[in-house]
């Protein structure tokens, strides 16, 4: 499945739903907004911008199931935190992260020679058994001037 290199508007995440056999509903379609904006975010994060923007009421466990369904049908991409809860990635194709353990925040780092490097290195590294696919890149950090 070739994997889209920028965030889709809504007029392609409905072209996305539809080619999967899914419906654009207006909670799909509410969720897909909050993530155009937040780009990365939990569940609780999604909701709490759908009650700010004043858009679809929608609960957790409704929200939570939406993004689910999004990277399991390979729209959206995710990844756990240090703190074991699933963050949801509205760009669903390989790229690095800065994560701010302190905060629970990600954002997208610039792809460039380093992480280029090391694709190429570990590609080159047998694993008895496997084959690398990708170098999921994550660097981890907190604010200047706060502790771990």
């Amino acid at each position: 499945m070739k994997r889209a290199k920028t965030i889709p508007d809504e007029e392609r995440f409905r072209g996305m739903l539809r080619s999967r056999g899914m419906r654009a509903t207006e909670t799909r379609m509410a969720v897909h907004r909050a993530m155009m904006a937040l780009e990365h975010a939990c569940a609780e994060q999604v909701v709490e911008w759908l009650k700010a923007d004043r858009d679809v009421a929608a609960s957790v466990s409704s929200v939570y199931n939406v993004l689910q369904q999004m990277a399991v049908a390979g729209i959206y991409a995710y990844r756990m935190s240090a703190d074991s809860k699933r963050y949801f990635d509205v760009c669903n194709h390989s790229h690095a992260h800065l994560y701010d353990r302190k905060n629970g925040v990600y954002r997208n780092l610039p792809d460039g020679p380093i992480r280029e490097a090391i694709n190429a290195a570990i590609k080159r590294h047998r694993v008895h058994g496997y084959t690398v696919e990708d170098v999921d890149l994550m660097v981890v950090c907190h604010k200047k001037g706060t502790s771990r």
